[in-house]
């Protein structure tokens, strides 16, 4: 009885043992599911699954009609889980791949590949993330890979696992370049815009990310996506492709022929204000980059081109006329023991305020100064109220800040860096600084008669070819002075071409108005002692109906072979005008009087008696401008204007511009023997119009 007394106490000890372990363990697991289970189901799934980014395909930037300038290009590395394929397989075709990778990539025998892979299978660990080869390869390549031997095999027994990496690039190269803007990657693979579009324009063209799961499967991490990422927005541009070439490849053309530092371009369409071109080259490692956008950044001062804002202060504040007469003595003219010096030997005496602006005297200075010694702050005011002194607050960063001096400093006396040189040599371009595109917009703005448009860059935004949103042309000044003013500049600038510092555009394919301006530049530590220009040719064309306003500036051009603002600019901007000029054309649907009229071409050469056969027959109403036999047109105010165009024998005449009968005979009688490629107008000439003519040199002439 003892005994079985015993054997029960002991079983309940037992038996108590195992239910507090059961409790506790109860209470434990209890424990684990309800206090900490959220830690360790976090814990689980960051063993078995890993939460990854999604990155978006960035949006394109495009030209005008819709080219890519800036796209983003999905490229592939290549790696191979080494132990995915089944035996069977593997051993059976890994000849066949290796084979087939060393005849792709061409680096290594077929023997070099198959050991490596077969090294991935064999290891300790085996290898399955192998990079078969550290070239990445497109799209194209991809799908041709995809069919090699294993790799062509369903489902993960192909073990190919291509990582996508995508590249941004620019189908045009360096078309625009600085203004399109360049990206760099950011940690997570993805781009961030760092200058120009790509930048000003980020939130638009990242998108927005997505959100994928990696989960470990059958030993392989399988990419499973959550939330599909949101692709970024196209952004439209007012750049046009074919006008960007032509403005790029005039100006480096120049600029190897100069062996200049740098040089700039603009062209901008009058009505709206769109850049449809945009150009900085510096030269770097024997030719010319696009390294810094001067044309945005880079305020300095412009020179003469500065004149068109100086004679706007002075026709509205009543001081001068364009027939107004000014002594301008021999020429010099001095100011607190500084002198100015005429450049023109016809700039002496007694001339007009048109012939002046025409010739870009330095007679400038005089005008200034004695209308404003005793008034600064008026002219100054002037200068402002055409927004000069202000940014134009365009979206992309690093816009320079243009440069007017004050009179008065910010405690109302005299600033420190007013001197009393300080009227003079502003009315000549010096003490202010604007950048091209500043200079260019005020130009447009004379153009578009008084009203000054911003420049736009931007004109749509779209998603998938859909319109998103549409940026509007932005007026920033309606009326940058009178009418009266505007039309009395407009005579002015077009006379600088017809008689002016700018003649030698005179026989561009259509008619221009602009302004020279060859700036000296002071250099650092020698001020302007050492012999460095800046050469600026800015106008717009055709000059009866304003189309395109165009800069171009040259920056310390070669002085043997041409520094001064006509030749330096100008030679690139008749190109430009010219090249363009050809590839516009007139709706000849309708064949009413008044089409009519629109569609004759104006600013052709050739001889006087076949235009004025055309006219009469035309019943148009003409006005003939000198005796000359021969001539080149335009169109003023309803009526045509043929005006006199000088042959001298003993140059190579420009015949630019007319036809092959016409060129025929003048390049004949002038002793060359002539060639002649293509039909219609004549687009180009071999010999530099101008030049000595050497009888029986020969000539080609290209007609378009």
């Amino acid at each position: 009885m003892a005994r079985k007394h015993e054997f029960t106490w002991r079983y309940g000890i037992m038996y108590s043992l195992v239910i507090v372990v059961a409790v506790a363990i109860s209470a434990k697991a209890l424990h684990v599911q309800v206090l900490e289970g959220a830690e360790w189901r976090k814990q689980a799934r960051d063993v078995s699954f890993k939460d990854f980014e999604v990155i978006p395909n960035r949006g394109e930037i495009r030209a005008e009609d819709g080219r890519p300038l800036a796209s983003s290009v999905p490229y592939y590395e290549l790696r191979f889980d080494c132990l995915s394929t089944p035996d069977s397989i593997f051993w059976k075709k890994i000849d066949s791949l290796a084979l087939c990778l060393s005849k792709f990539f061409g680096d290594k025998s077929a023997q070099s590949y198959k050991q490596m892979i077969v090294d991935g299978r064999r290891a300790k660990k085996p290898n399955r993330y192998l990079r078969l080869n550290r070239r990445e390869v497109d799209y194209v390549e991809l799908q041709k890979i995809k069919k090699f031997p294993i790799f062509r095999e369903r489902g993960t027994k192909s073990g190919l696992i291509p990582e996508q990496r995508n590249r941004r690039l620019q189908p045009y190269e360096d078309l625009a370049e600085r203004t399109v803007g360049y990206v760099s990657e950011a940690k997570d693979g993805s781009f961030e815009g760092r200058v120009g579009l790509e930048d000003a324009y980020e939130d638009e063209l990242r998108g927005q990310p997505g959100r994928s799961i990696r989960q470990m499967m059958s030993g392989r991490w399988v990419s499973v996506t959550v939330e599909e990422p949101v692709d970024g927005n196209d952004v439209v541009t007012t750049i046009n492709v074919d006008l960007q070439d032509i403005v790029q490849s005039a100006l480096r053309k120049q600029l190897e022929y100069l062996e200049a530092d740098a040089g700039t371009a603009i062209l901008m369409e009058v009505k709206t204000g769109d850049v449809k071109a945009i150009t900085n080259l510096t030269r770097k490692n024997g030719g010319y980059q696009e390294i810094l956008n001067n044309a945005i950044g880079s305020a300095s001062e412009p020179g003469s081109v500065f004149k068109a804002a100086v004679m706007m202060a002075l026709l509205e504040d009543g001081c001068v006329q364009p027939e107004d007469t000014v002594d301008l003595g021999n020429g010099v003219y001095t100011y607190f023991g500084r002198s100015l010096h005429e450049s023109s030997k016809n700039m002496r005496g007694k001339v007009t305020v048109k012939e002046m602006f025409a010739s870009s005297s330095n007679g400038f200075s005089k005008l200034v100064y004695e209308n404003y010694k005793d008034r600064p702050s008026q002219f100054i005011n002037r200068l402002c109220s055409f927004g000069l002194n202000k940014k134009l607050g365009v979206e992309l960063e690093g816009e320079g800040e243009p440069k007017i001096k004050d009179p008065v400093g910010e405690d109302g006396k005299r600033a420190k860096d007013w001197y009393g040189t300080t009227l003079p040599w502003m009315s000549i371009g010096y003490e202010v600084a604007l950048t091209p595109l500043q200079i260019v917009t005020f130009y447009n703005g004379i153009a578009n008669d008084g009203k000054e448009m911003k420049p736009r860059f931007v004109k749509e935004i779209r998603k998938e070819g859909r319109l998103v949103r549409k940026i509007e042309p932005e007026v920033l000044n309606r009326h940058l002075c009178s009418k009266k003013t505007i039309r009395q500049l407009k005579e002015m600038m077009e006379a600088v071409v017809d008689s002016g510092t700018g003649v030698n555009l005179r026989d561009a394919a259509c008619r221009i108005a602009g302004k020279t301006g060859t700036a000296r530049v002071a250099v650092p530590g020698a001020a302007y002692k050492v012999r460095k220009y800046r050469a600026t040719f800015v106008g717009y064309f055709p000059a009866e109906e304003p189309l395109y306003t165009c800069i171009v500036t040259v920056e310390n051009p070669s002085l043997s072979k041409g520094y001064y603002a006509n030749v330096a600019a100008g030679v690139p901007f008749e190109e430009i005008v010219n090249r363009i000029y050809s590839m516009l054309s007139v709706n000849m649907e309708d064949t009413g009087r008044d089409t009519l009229v629109e569609a004759l071409p104006v600013s052709k050469n050739g001889r006087k008696e076949d235009f004025e056969a055309i006219y009469n027959n035309l019943g148009f109403d003409m006005k003939e401008e000198g005796e000359g036999e021969w001539v080149f047109t335009s169109r003023e105010e309803g009526e045509f204007v043929l005006k006199e165009r000088e042959i001298v024998k003993a140059l190579v005449p420009n015949v630019k511009g007319m036809g092959l009968r016409d060129a025929l005979y003048l390049l004949e009688n002038s002793g060359l023997k002539v060639g002649v490629v293509g039909s219609g107008m004549v687009n180009k000439q071999s010999l530099t119009p101008g030049s000595r003519v050497r009888r029986g040199s020969y000539i080609q002439i290209e007609l378009k």
